[in-house]
């Protein structure tokens, strides 16, 4: 295990790993920090596989592992959100 990578430019993914008691919800907002600080261009689908490569098999049940998984599921399938396009007009 690396920390302050390519795939995780300030360590916070691998931080997160060795916090002992940390909840999914603490996992999310280190995961949204994490995507944010991805240099722009840099294939988040593919460095989410890599880190995922990295530390799911080590510690399957971690909530860390399961945000890993579901950013890597919900980014694939993007959708939009409300906005002034979705309301019906009279």
């Amino acid at each position: 295990m690396k920390k302050g990578d390519e795939m995780d430019p300030k360590g916070l993914i691998f931080e997160a790993y060795r916090m002992d008691g940390i909840s999914a919800a603490e996992c999310r907002t280190i995961f949204l920090d994490w995507a944010l600080s991805l240099p722009t261009g840099q294939d988040t689908i593919t460095s989410l596989g890599v880190l995922l490569g990295r530390y799911g098999d080590d510690f399957p049940d971690h909530p860390m592992t399961q945000i890993l998984t579901d950013g890597r599921t919900s980014m694939n399938a993007p959708r939009r959100r409300g906005g002034w396009r979705s309301r019906t007009r009279n």
